[in-house]
């Protein structure tokens, strides 16, 4: 049997108040019991990049910083991702795209799942524009995903409680997401 492949699942929103992280523990939750992946759960907020700082297009690799390299290391030792991220006013947050935007190399060729969230529209439209953002990056985002209307009516006491449809839309995500980080192995050498 093959290694599984590695997974992050990435809490995209730094907001203070902000209920990201519990319901990236419940697709945490669901990725680690998945067959396929070594689920590692990554906290934009922990990682705490300031607003790209590096002097050079990332496309060259000449990182100047501590934190871009760390983070470059932590990116490239992953497979696959689910970012799981809010919308703010119909876009991904800031946090989310400036982790993106700190490299190029590292992110190509992986695919990537997205579990969203907000108010009636949980959070499609910032997804929308992620998939254009990481398509840039040549990564491969999936038409499967997971998104949560609405959302704070599933939360009490700090715990994340899903509808029978959100994890059967985990589920379907991981599996392709399985599916699509194998096909694109081989293309990352």
């Amino acid at each position: 049997m093959s290694d599984p492949f590695r997974l992050a699942v990435v809490v995209c929103s730094t907001r203070p108040g902000r209920q990201g992280g519990v319901i990236a523990k419940w697709a945490f939750d669901r990725a680690k019991v998945h067959p396929a992946f070594a689920t590692e759960l990554v906290d934009l907020a922990e990682v705490n990049l300031p607003i790209l700082d590096e002097p050079h297009h990332p496309r060259f690799k000449k990182y100047t910083h501590d934190h871009t390299r760390a983070w470059s290391a932590r990116v490239d030792s992953f497979d696959a991702f689910v970012f799981v991220t809010p919308e703010y006013d119909f876009s991904m947050p800031a946090s989310l795209l400036n982790a993106l935007q700190y490299l190029s190399h590292e992110w190509a060729n992986k695919p990537c799942g997205f579990v969203s969230y907000g108010g009636a529209s949980g959070g499609l439209r910032g997804v929308q524009m992620s998939k254009q953002v990481v398509t840039a990056l040549s990564m491969m985002p999936m038409a499967e995903a997971v998104a949560l209307p609405f959302f704070t009516k599933h939360i009490a006491d700090g715990v994340f409680k899903p509808e029978e449809g959100h994890d059967k839309a985990c589920a379907t995500m991981l599996d392709a997401l399985a599916r699509w980080t194998g096909a694109l192995k081989p293309m990352r050498g």
